[in-house]
């Protein structure tokens, strides 16, 4: 059951796609102070949902601020990442659940039992909202209404679900080539290479280096015939540059976004001085959009949006008024009061407030300061492509996923979690956040595998391959001045080559149960909770996740460890996948148990009754053959698998013809 609430004049955000008639508010589960909702929490009540966030799966304990945000170095003290997603979900997850999603672009605090242990408190920063009230029996019951009420997830081509290797930068197209080919001399998986910014001339959007790519079309249909996808970066900045057509156009029509004063406001990210296209503008939306079609028809398939929270290196005023201030500071005594105040100042340049209040969108017909719609930026920027391919390529299934994001993106495209840090606390970030994001939509997503910032380990790397197989974006990628990662370069290259090997070989399930997922507004990501209810335990278990209903895996999250103590809710089946063959382990009953989990092996636990199917595998997506399988199983009544397969690249997704039952 749904209940829609509005309060002042809410902005419309186009996140929900259902029709619900609006109620008066009354007082039950949720009490309105002000602008505030409060919630009694039980001792034992868990929180779920808030999708891109840090902490765990039970949000409980915390103070998380709805604002998309630029922010790499995320710990545990973290209020706000890149994506803002307002559905949380609590209850008993048994009987009576409730899941409540806040529908407004502006800030949004959630205070789950941070202020208060014993309350869960919802503030809008202004007074103009819907609230989306959703009442069920269980977890996946609220989460299925919330997700009918926001539309289908987006559905990415299935070359997508292959292993890709990024990095800021790969600046030549010589050394793409030497990245590709390092791949198959030692027989590595791989379907796609990422170029980050240096593609560009000058970081310019929609322009190519003819310095460094200057056959750039030829590299695109040399990698195709390797079976390899380049997927170049898009960025929310257009570099303000006399004779650059993209913002001589912008600039022309009125496109860009403006400041107080009516002017095209102007900050600095990655080209210099830029300008921010107004995205929320639906002539400029369109206008965006129709760009990447340069890079379609030089053979682009996929793309990944960035820096669209928007991030801000600085503006023209902020940096008047620290270089000002700088000025105070060269004849100070620096002690220690006026020492950090200096360093504070100059960590006010990026992502400033107040910059954030300084510029205008024309959005349905009406003019709002940036800060009021601040989330729905990147949002946009997504969209903007998406219905740029629904024009010029309709049938056809482009990779997209971005890094800032609103709940209403999901049908879009995908998101990846952020620039994370070559940090195991973020290894584990990365399992804790799967079925946060799927709560909320986002199901073609996944972390950067070994971590974006800082130097990574083999050992990292490589436990990280080994719970990320399982995710459906599967990205290696890391910053510039950081250790290389591309897995030819570590000691063990044949256990790296046979982790990633695991992902052809599973991806048969893994492409069932995302695509049912999507088309059923369901969860492929769950905690053990939503099917283990009733078991206290299976609640409090954060680091164990089911993939669909068939399987749970439990990774190795912790350096130096050989294996790991696993709860079992139920009898369950060891299947471990490790140098290219399968085994079939140990049964294990009921409870805890250790489980030796040796680096460069894949451990998945089958439920009693339930069937795994696995292929052969493939160096590429394409060489996966997704009818010669092998059936896993064990008990003495298997039930048949539902198993979806389509051509992974058209729209037909008519479910029943593309679903049939698998049986030992």
């Amino acid at each position: 059951m749904v209940k829609k609430y509005s309060f002042g004049n809410p902005i419309e955000t186009d996140a929900v796609v259902k029709d619900i008639a609006e109620t008066e508010w009354k007082d039950g589960i949720f009490r309105k102070e002000g602008n505030s909702f409060h919630y009694t929490l039980r001792p034992d009540e868990i929180i779920y949902g808030l999708g891109e966030n840090v902490r765990g799966m039970n949000k409980r304990g915390w103070r998380y601020v709805s604002e998309c945000a630029d922010n790499p170095n995320h710990c545990e003290h973290t209020n706000s990442l890149y994506g803002a997603h307002n559905f949380i979900m609590a209850g008993d997850g048994v009987q009576k659940t409730c899941g409540l999603f806040v529908d407004t672009p502006g800030r949004v605090t959630f205070d789950a039992g941070y202020t208060d242990i014993d309350e869960l408190c919802i503030t809008m920063e202004d007074g103009d909202y819907k609230l989306y009230l959703i009442e069920g029996a269980s977890y996946p019951d609220v989460v299925k209404e919330f997700r009918e009420l926001i539309g289908r997830s987006y559905i990415a081509p299935r070359w997508a679900f292959g292993y890709g290797q990024s990095r800021w930068s790969y600046n030549t197209a010589d050394e793409v080539r030497e990245v590709a080919a390092e791949y198959k001399k030692r027989n590595i998986p791989i379907d796609s290479i990422y170029l980050d910014i240096d593609y560009m001339e000058r970081y310019k959007d929609f322009t190519i280096n003819r310095d460094t790519f200057a056959d750039f079309e030829d590299l695109v249909k040399e990698m195709k015939e390797q079976k390899i996808h380049l997927v170049p970066i898009i960025d929310g900045g257009v570099k303000k540059e006399d004779g650059y057509d993209v913002y001589e156009e912008g600039k022309e029509k009125g496109y860009f976004c403006k400041d107080e004063d009516g002017e095209d406001f102007v900050i600095g990210v990655w080209p210099g001085k830029c300008c921010f296209p107004d995205m929320l503008n639906d002539e400029a939306r369109e206008w965006f959009g129709d760009k990447y079609r340069i890079l379609i028809d030089k053979g682009i398939d996929g793309f990944w949006n960035d820096m669209n929270e928007p991030a801000i290196f600085y503006s023209e005023k902020r940096l008047k008024k620290v270089f000002d201030k700088m000025e105070e500071y060269k004849t100070a005594n620096l002690d220690v009061n006026t020492f950090f105040e200096m360093t504070d100042l100059i960590g006010t340049i990026s992502n400033n407030p107040e910059d954030y209040a300084s510029f205008y969108h024309n959005y349905k017909g009406k003019r709002y300061r940036h800060d009021k719609v601040h989330n729905l930026f990147g949002y946009y920027m997504t969209r903007s492509a998406a219905e740029a391919f629904e024009r010029y390529v309709p049938e056809k299934r482009i990779l997209l996923f971005s890094r800032a994001s609103y709940i209403g993106m999901h049908r879009s495209g995908g998101i990846w979690q952020g620039d994370n840090m070559a940090w195991w606390s973020h290894l584990k970030m990365n399992v804790k956040m799967m079925p946060s994001l799927n709560m909320c939509g986002f199901l073609y997503t996944g972390a950067d595998v070994g971590g974006f910032g800082a130097d990574t380990t083999e050992d990292l790397v490589l436990r990280w391959l080994e719970f990320a197989v399982f995710t459906p974006l599967l990205r290696n990628h890391s910053a510039r001045g950081t250790r290389r990662q591309e897995v030819y370069r570590f000691s063990h290259v044949q256990d790296f080559a046979d982790v990633i090997g695991v992902r052809y070989q599973i991806l048969p399930y893994i492409y069932s149960e995302y695509m049912k997922a999507a088309l059923r507004n369901t969860m492929m990501f769950s905690p053990l909770s939503f099917i283990y209810g009733e078991d206290a335990l299976a609640g409090q278990v954060e680091d164990q996740l089911l993939i669909g209903e068939n399987i749970m895996i439990a990774p190795v999250c912790e350096q130096n460890a050989s294996g790991r103590v696993v709860y079992f809710p139920e009898r369950m089946k060891q299947l471990i996948f490790r140098k290219g063959t399968v085994a079939e382990g140990i049964v294990y009953e009921k409870g805890f148990a250790y489980v030796d989990m040796p680096m460069g092996s894949v451990n998945i636990f089958l439920r009693e009754g339930y069937l795994f199917p696995a292929a052969k595998g493939g160096k590429c997506v394409e060489d996966v053959d997704f009818e010669d399988l092998t059936l896993y199983s064990f008990g003495e009544e298997i039930k048949p698998y539902e198993y979806y397969l389509d051509d992974g690249e058209t729209k037909d997704f008519n479910i029943g013809s593309h679903v049939r039952m698998l049986s030992c």
